[in-house]
């Protein structure tokens, strides 16, 4: 069925499109989930190596790095702040597209809403419509073509939604915000290698730092009157309608079914734990049986979750390590934000290394969900001691998931937590004020200068 007469009138729309308040509540407290991100991982080595290209290619431009005192071209920096965003697994995604939209789309729309001089409203209205697109136009290529094809939807998402933020800050019409989508097809990629990737450097470029490059070039070029093949997910032989994402859950409908009615952001998830987003019940799991299990007594832990569980058993990065994971937490008795993301203790740290071969990871297809059924997170953490006895937990969901979101206290507590230690109490909380009183801003300008701040 057609849908980009209703896809580029939404995006085009979207700054002056009523928006009920809970969502808009949701946009506000997801901006301050990447931003406390953003900070949190200021000094992780994404974080250098983003600002590192930013300043070879362009130093000195004018906008800023978030979580810098640096500047470089709009592009550039924008690429840096996004790719800080995803330095560690600590930030939102949406789990029924595996997309993470938060660190490309707020660190573009924060950005373009200062160079734009737009206000507070226009920027959450933004993140509104880019979180639409970043979470229904995997859906609608379907994830598992997305899967065969070797393409990560957490590359595809991003380049769209940052596209469509972007597009609503810059104004562009309905004709250009079609000719802009073309541009997106075109340099929409990422490839599922990010799961062999060690040191979460290319992971951040595919799921943040390329998405946000992309899609605010492609907003940018189509403002500049660039052009391209018109409706081109109406057309025959275009990216979108390619026969490689026919059949397995395609449906283009899913684009425009609802738009402006019901909201990804309702189905947008953020993570407790600064580790991957199927680790985290499991994570939840350990945290309650450290409370009542010494290490030291501990002959084996199994952990069984659904899905892919070879992945985290075996996952060359330290926050989707789950026998990594399992022992700095029953080793140090809770879960440290800077271990969690630690190559080094995880290969060098002997006792994790001793301890981690006791835990097994097992997928459990009774906790899998059906085809076409809302994917759900959930796992069974079982401790066996040398007394014999054995003590078990099942998490039936994530504290943050869509069932179960996060409540705005909840959401300010995180931001605090990973905030304060770095920028002190006073900040954290002008950061959480700034943020819930987006809407009634005039300016983006107080929150781009909290963060910057010196980064080694």
């Amino acid at each position: 069925m057609p849908v980009m007469a209703g896809l580029t009138a939404y995006i085009a729309g979207a700054s002056e499109a009523h928006v009920p308040e809970a969502i808009r509540e949701r946009a506000r407290l997801h901006v301050l989930d990447t931003l406390a991100s953003i900070i949190a991982c200021h000094n992780l080595e994404a974080a250098k190596l983003g600002r590192r290209y930013a300043l070879a290619i362009s130093p000195g431009q004018g906008s800023p790095i978030l979580a810098s005192r640096q500047t470089a071209s709009l592009v550039d920096a924008i690429f840096a702040s996004a790719m800080t965003a995803h330095a560690a697994e600590i930030n939102d995604f949406i789990p029924s597209a595996y997309v993470q939209p938060g660190p490309a789309i707020v660190s573009a729309a924060l950005e373009v809403a200062r160079h734009q001089n737009r206000r507070g409203r226009d920027l959450v209205s933004a993140v509104v419509a880019g979180y639409e697109l970043a979470g229904r136009v995997p859906k609608a290529i379907g994830t598992r073509n997305l899967w065969k094809a070797g393409i990560a939807n957490h590359g595809i998402g991003p380049v769209f939604g940052t596209a469509a933020a972007c597009a609503s800050l810059l104004d562009l019409n309905t004709t250009q915000v079609n000719h802009m989508l073309a541009y997106c097809a075109q340099q929409a990629s990422g490839s599922w290698q990010w799961m062999l990737d060690v040191g979460h450097v290319e992971k951040a470029f595919v799921f943040a730092g390329m998405g946000a490059r992309n899609g605010v070039q492609a907003a940018l070029m189509a403002s500049l009157g660039f052009t391209g093949v018109p409706d081109s997910f109406d057309t025959e032989k275009t990216w979108f309608r390619w026969p490689a994402f026919t059949g397995n859950g395609a449906d283009s409908s899913l684009l425009t079914a609802h738009l402006g009615k019901n909201f990804e952001l309702s189905l947008s998830a953020m993570k407790r734990y600064p580790v991957g987003g199927p680790t985290q019940p499991a994570i939840r799991a350990l945290l309650d049986l450290v409370k009542i299990v010494s290490h030291d007594t501990v002959v084996d832990i199994t952990v069984e979750m659904p899905g892919s569980a070879a992945t985290f058993r075996s996952a060359n990065m330290p926050a989707l390590n789950i026998p990594y994971l399992a022992a700095i937490i029953m080793l140090d008795g809770h879960l440290d934000f800077k271990d969690a993301q630690s190559l080094d203790r995880m290969h060098n740290d002997h006792a994790v290394r001793t301890f981690a071969q006791k835990v097994k990871v097992v997928a459990d297809e009774a906790q899998d969900t059906g085809e076409g059924e809302d994917r759900t997170e959930s796992a069974r953490v079982t401790i066996r001691t040398a007394d014999g006895k054995s003590h078990s937990r099942f998490v039936a969901f994530v504290p943050g998931f869509p069932t179960h979101p996060l409540t705005r206290q909840e959401v300010e507590a995180k931001a605090h937590e990973l905030v304060s230690p770095i920028l002190g109490d006073g900040k954290s909380q002008e950061l959480i004020n700034l943020c819930a009183g987006l809407d009634d801003a005039p300016s983006v300008d107080p929150i781009i200068e909290l963060l910057r701040f010196e980064s080694t």
